[in-house]
C-alpha cells in the first residue's frame, strides 16, 4: 500500500458564509514548484470579483521565500481585479515571511511609461509627495535623536566615547589635509578675480576686504560643509546601511541596544565637534592663499595684507563661520543616518541611499546657509 505524501501542496475549498475560505497544508516550497504554480492558479479562478476570501497557512508545514512570494503575488493581483483576499496563519514565522515578501516587491521599480504632460505631472507630483513624506519623517527622526541623546546624557555609562574619538579622527583629523588644500585654491582664485577686476577701479587693495569677509563669513563653512557631506555624511550612509543590510541593526534591538544612542549620536556628536575645527582650518588656509596671490599679482605685502585685514576683519566676522559649523553638521548627520536606516536588502538600494544622502545634505547645507545669511543681516551681526 503507497504510503501518503505529507508534504504534497494541498488546497481545501469550503464556502464560509459567502467568503471563499481555503486551507492550504503541505509544503508551499520550491521543491514542490510545479504543484504549487498549479494550485495558485487554481486558487486565483475560484476567486471572483468583488468577493472576499480567506487562505489559512495554519496548516502548511513548510513555507520558503518561493511560497510566499506566489501567495504575496496572488494577493496582489486578485485586489488589483477587486477581490478582497486575506491570508491568515497561526504561526507569526509565516506573517514575518509575507511581510518581507511584501516589501521586496514593492520595492522593484516601475517600467518607465511613454513621456508626455501627463507622465511629467505624474512625476512632479510623486517628487512633491516624496518630499512631504522626507520631511515628516525627518522631523520623527530629530524626535529620536533627542530621546536618543537624552538618555545618553541621563545615563551616561550607555555613551560610546571611543566611537567618538575614532569618529572625530576619520573626520577631523583624516579630512583636514583636502580640506586646507581646496580651501587654499579657492582663496588664490578668489584674490586672483578680484584683483583682476579692482585693479580696473584702481581699488587694488580692496581685495583684502573681499577676501576676508567673504572666506571667513560664507566660503570657508560652506566649503568645508559640502566636502564633509560628501565625504563623511556618505561614508556614514554606507556603514549604517551595510549594518541594516547584514541586519546587525536588528541584532543591536534583539540585545537590548538602542541604534540611535549606539550608531547616531556618536556620529552626530562627532560631527559637531569637528566641523568647526575643520572650518577655522579651512579660513586660515584660505586666507593663506589670498595673501600669497595678492602679494604675487597686486604687489601688495604679506605684512600690508595682515595689517588690513587686522583693520577690516571683526570678531563678527570670525564668529559668522563658526556659529554656522554645528548646525551644518547637525543637519548633515541627520540625513546620513536617515539615509542609512532606509537602505533595503539590496547593492542598488545602498548605493540610491548614499547618492540620496548626499545630494540632500548639500542641498541642505546651502538652505541653512541662506536662512543664517538672512537671519544675521536682519540682526546687522
Amino acid at each position: 500500500m503507497a504510503s501518503l505524501d505529507t508534504a504534497e501542496p494541498q488546497a481545501v475549498f469550503r464556502d464560509d458564509a459567502g467568503t471563499l475560505a481555503v486551507a492550504l497544508a503541505g509544503s508551499w516550497s520550491a521543491d514542490r514548484a510545479p504543484r504549487v504554480e498549479a494550485l495558485i492558479a487554481e486558487i486565483g479562478g475560484r476567486i471572483t470579483k468583488g468577493a472576499s476570501s480567506r487562505l489559512d497557512l495554519s496548516a502548511v508545514t513548510r513555507l520558503d521565500t518561493m511560497g510566499a512570494y506566489v501567495l504575496n503575488r496572488l494577493k496582489l493581483q486578485q485586489e488589483a481585479k477587486g477581490a478582497a483576499v486575506d491570508i491568515v496563519s497561526d504561526r507569526p514565522e509565516h506573517g514575518i515571511l509575507l511581510a518581507e515578501v511584501t516589501v521586496r516587491d514593492h520595492a522593484v521599480p516601475a517600467h518607465p511609461g511613454h513621456f508626455g504632460v501627463v507622465s511629467v505631472l505624474v512625476d512632479i507630483g510623486a517628487a512633491v509627495v516624496s518630499f512631504g513624506r522626507d520631511m515628516v519623517g525627518g522631523a520623527m527622526f530629530l524626535g529620536e535623536v533627542v530621546v536618543g541623546s537624552i538618555g545618553v546624557v541621563l545615563g551616561p555609562r550607555k555613551f560610546r566615547g571611543p566611537s567618538l574619538v575614532n569618529q572625530i579622527e576619520l573626520i577631523a583629523f583624516n579630512g583636514a589635509p583636502i580640506i586646507m588644500l581646496i580651501s587654499f585654491l579657492v582663496g588664490c582664485i578668489v584674490a586672483q578675480q578680484g584683483i583682476f577686476q579692482l585693479q580696473q577701479f584702481g581699488a587694488t587693495v580692496f581685495v583684502v576686504n573681499l577676501t576676508g569677509i567673504l572666506i571667513l563669513r560664507e566660503l570657508s563653512v560652506l566649503l568645508t560643509s559640502i566636502m564633509i557631506a560628501g565625504r563623511s555624511g556618505s561614508a556614514f550612509t554606507a556603514e549604517i546601511g551595510s549594518m541594516k543590510m547584514r541586519e546587525e541593526i536588528d541584532a543591536l534591538r534583539v540585545m537590548g541596544l538602542d541604534p540611535i544612542e549606539v550608531l547616531v549620536v556618536p556620529r552626530i556628536l562627532a560631527l559637531i565637534i569637528s566641523l568647526p575645527i575643520l572650518t577655522f582650518l579651512s579660513s586660515m588656509s584660505g586666507l593663506t592663499g589670498a595673501a600669497l596671490v595678492t602679494w604675487l599679482y597686486g604687489g601688495i605685502g604679506i605684512d600690508t595684507f595682515l595689517a588690513r585685514l587686522q583693520s577690516v576683519i571683526t570678531w563678527k566676522h570670525f564668529a559668522v563661520g563658526l556659529i554656522k559649523a554645528p548646525f551644518m553638521a547637525f543637519v548633515i548627520g541627520l540625513i546620513a543616518s536617515i539615509e542609512g536606516l532606509a537602505v533595503q536588502g539590496s547593492a542598488e538600494s545602498l548605493g540610491r541611499q548614499v547618492t540620496a544622502s548626499v545630494v540632500k545634505a548639500i542641498f541642505m547645507v546651502i538652505v541653512v546657509d541662506g536662512l543664517f545669511a538672512m537671519f544675521f543681516a536682519s540682526i546687522a551681526f
